[in-house]
């Protein structure tokens, strides 16, 4: 195929929130950087949004179920608006965020959005991954990077507050706490409540509160225990010691806080009620969308100026996470590749990674670790492919590259005996080499893709995208789908 220096893909970022669900169309520019005499290094080198979709309630049957036929309904009109049919989307995510993704049906979203998704979008629903696309589309990674500043992004929506943690850039840290404007709802502009959802209960009980279902309330019953809410969200930003009501609504691990912690944006659909200028007075603007949005919006800003941080104004509030999923989801592995091209795309690729640190000096060691590590995960050698990670050989000599081959081709010789791929995905610059290593020692023909240049972890997901830039780099979207019980 002809190389070509640059190449624009499309991407589409689909979130489906505890309150809203929005969509967002990218184009993202892919250039070869290095010199015309130097191995060819492809990066992505602009990501323009051009389709922001209205922002719609997210479609309820009842409680437990989403109305997956209305959401596909959403995404096939803002596809219409775009101009864009599914064939013209390479790349992308759709993330089910917040409570909607404990419901029932959530993992039956992605089947309904199937015929609208293209030829390479994933799901994803990883509480942490949620935070991280939101601090990269509302601003905050860049901000931290063009600053040199530890800057966390804390996206607040109707279900949970997802924080992400950005030191030059980089994401360090990150955790999730079941605290959002929709836990509580409300007849619209009304002070009659409708429903409570079990994390507001316990924030109910522990503050002392006895809200219930049918009951009329007033401004000065619900701030105690919005403040109580917005004080846990602050809360995990100071202290590893944290309350019993901070620990009941933790969604995941909590801050280590190994970074000091100042500068605080606040993303999400929270977001404009906590840079607004003057809070709510009355219920009736309490509740103008159905919950307590706006009222934890303004219980959460004077937490923060109370504790002594500093509040810094995103560039994007309420679309933050679904502009990150839509342009930050894909990764690029090259070009130092080696892959069939009628292996891929590849989906819901489970990553297993089974040296912690040096790879061994013997081919039977690295076999016996990969046999141990399938084991230790159960993994079924007859169902789905598994992928190997790996930082890199013991050196980048031919004989530490050649013993590695050889040590993968023994511990994996259970799994390629069904006719699996062969995937591995190594940190260092060196999966041409390695490819070529493993067709060498084998006597029998391999269905093989080897990539390099990506960070990836034990248990991580990814989809692996058809080749781009005549066949140089492919695009790869790490993913969690693990959805929330």
């Amino acid at each position: 195929m002809p190389e070509s220096s640059s190449q624009t893909i499309t991407s589409v970022g689909i979130d489906i929130g505890t309150t809203t669900t929005q969509l967002v169309i990218s184009r993202l520019t892919i250039e070869n950087t290095a010199s015309g005499t130097l191995v060819p290094h492809v990066e992505i080198t602009e990501k323009e949004v051009i389709h922001r979709s209205q922002i719609y309630f997210t479609p309820l049957l009842d409680r437990d179920l989403i109305n997956a036929v209305a959401v596909s309904k959403i995404v096939e009109q803002e596809y219409l608006a775009a101009g864009l049919t599914p064939d013209k989307i390479d790349t992308g995510a759709v993330i089910i965020t917040g409570e909607t993704a404990k419901k029932e049906n959530a993992k039956a979203i992605i089947d309904a959005l199937a015929g609208f998704a293209g030829d390479f979008v994933v799901a994803t629903a990883g509480a942490n991954l949620e935070g991280i696309f939101a601090g990269k589309g509302s601003g905050a990674a860049l901000f931290s990077a063009q600053r040199h500043q530890v800057v966390i992004n804390i996206d607040v929506g109707g279900g949970t507050s997802n924080y992400a943690m950005f030191h030059e850039g980089k994401a360090v840290e990150s955790t999730c706490l079941n605290v959002g404007g929709h836990l509580i709802e409300f007849e619209p502009q009304g002070d009659r409540i409708t429903y409570i959802s079990e994390p507001a209960k316990m924030a109910l009980h522990i503050s002392g509160q006895r809200l219930q279902v049918g009951e009329r309330v007033t401004l000065a019953q619900l701030r105690p225990v919005v403040k109580a809410m917005a004080d846990c969200v602050v809360e995990v930003l100071k202290t590893t010691l944290l309350s019993e009501l901070t620990r009941k609504l933790l969604m995941t691990p909590s801050l280590r806080l190994e970074h000091p912690i100042r500068k605080v944006m606040i993303s999400g659909g929270v977001a404009d009620y906590v840079y607004s200028q003057q809070g709510p007075t009355t219920m009736s603007e309490v509740t103008a969308y159905g919950d307590f949005g706006p009222l934890l919006g303004w219980e959460l800003k004077n937490c923060l100026e109370t504790a002594g941080f500093v509040l810094e104004k995103p560039n994007e509030t309420v679309r933050a996470t679904v502009i990150g999923t839509g342009t930050q989801s894909v990764n690029l592995s090259g070009s130092t590749i080696h892959l069939q091209e009628k292996t891929l795309p590849m989906r819901n690729v489970m990553v297993i990674s089974p040296f912690i640190s040096i790879i061994p000096e013997s081919a039977q060691e690295i076999a016996a670790m990969i046999k141990k590590e399938m084991l230790r995960l159960q993994i079924d050698h007859s169902e789905s492919s598994v992928a190997l990670a790996m930082k890199e050989p013991r050196s980048m000599s031919f004989v530490n590259i050649n013993l590695l081959a050889q040590g993968v081709l023994l511990g994996m010789d259970d799994y390629l005996s069904q006719n699996k791929p062969l995937i591995l995905v190594i940190e260092a610059d060196c999966g041409k080499v390695l490819g070529q290593c493993i067709n060498a020692n084998t006597n029998r023909p391999l269905e093989m893709v080897c990539i390099d240049q990506l960070e990836v972890n034990d248990c991580d997901y990814i989809d692996i995208g058809k080749p781009l830039m005549g066949g140089r780099v492919v695009p790869v979207v790490l993913k969690t789908l693990v959805f929330n019980r």
